[in-house]
């Protein structure tokens, strides 16, 4: 896993917090919900992908 995996999850972080706030702050809490929703579902599946890659890695080391 690289530095910049964890930039890019930090990165959709700020930019779903700012959303969010920016929908609460005009009224549409149910599009700053979706929006928070959205983030973090993008967010489990880049991580689904790296624990894939994790999972694989192990099983060359011990050939399984």
């Amino acid at each position: 896993m690289d530095v910049d995996f964890i930039f890019r999850i930090a990165a959709i972080g700020i930019i779903v917090a700012v959303l969010h706030q920016i929908l609460v702050r005009s009224g549409r809490d149910e599009q700053a919900m979706l929006t928070t929703l959205a983030g973090l579902i993008v967010v489990l599946l880049m991580i689904i992908r790296e624990i894939s890659v994790l999972f694989d890695t192990i099983k060359s080391i011990f050939r399984l």
